[in-house]
């Protein structure tokens, strides 16, 4: 079942520690098909040397394991709220990278100070509010998810496609798995260069309104021009 999206699933996973995001297992990724409401993602704790195509585990949206013979990850209810939300997403990643949960566990979200950060978010990328006491104690992936989500209630995903959970860490989608890969890889040089813009730049000047509108919608929408089309 859905084999084609399991290979690209995969792949999307095995570029987390090659790009530096993970250690040991701490780290997802998953795909959705939504014409077949199906989504692929990593089984939980399964490390990366061993994973396989074929380890990973198909879900429903309702939240029922569809194939695999292993359990999904520990995330994949967040996952889930995240793709019953944002409609116009198709991939999702979950880590631990140093620099980006840095600033999660910071509780701050990360400024927009230059052009690379502007080529790819449309402004600061938001950190979630801390979770209460009983959302932590009952269903705390699915809370993770609506978290994100309550987060966003004024915000265009696809404009600003990442989130810092407060104290956890980073969640970025794209359009597919490898574009939320992508992202998650930019998420985290945005997140280093920030930290290191404030050791300098005390006044905390971010980038005008002006260059930021440039650099993003170059880049994206109906009048973009960067690259070939």
């Amino acid at each position: 079942m859905l084999e084609e999206l399991k290979q690209k699933v995969y792949e999307a996973n095995m570029e987390l520690p090659k790009r530096g995001l993970v250690k040991y297992t701490w780290g997802n990724v998953s795909g959705i098909d939504r014409d077949k409401g199906l989504f692929v993602i990593k089984p939980s704790g399964v490390d990366y040397d061993l994973l396989k195509p074929e380890d990973l585990v198909v879900m429903d949206l309702e939240g029922r394991q569809i194939e695999g013979k292993y359990r999904p990850s520990s995330d994949t209810a967040t996952h889930l709220e995240l793709y019953k939300s944002f409609i116009q997403i198709g991939g999702i990643v979950h880590t631990h990278s140093t620099w980006a949960t840095i600033w999660a566990q910071a509780k701050r979200s990360i400024p927009c100070y230059g052009t690379t950060h502007a080529d790819y978010f449309y402004g600061a990328i938001p950190c979630t509010r801390e979770l209460f006491k009983e959302e932590i104690e009952k269903n705390y992936e699915r809370n993770t998810g609506l978290v994100i989500v309550e987060t966003f209630k004024n915000k265009n995903p696809l404009y600003l496609p990442g989130v810092l959970v407060a104290f956890h860490g980073p969640f970025t989608w794209g359009k597919d798995a490898a574009e939320a890969v992508q992202n998650a890889v930019i998420m985290e040089e945005c997140a280093k260069m920030a930290y290191y813009t404030e050791a300098l730049n005390t006044n905390k000047l971010q980038v005008s309104n002006v260059l930021l509108d440039k650099h993003f919608f170059r880049k994206h929408g109906e009048n973009a021009y960067y690259g070939q089309k």
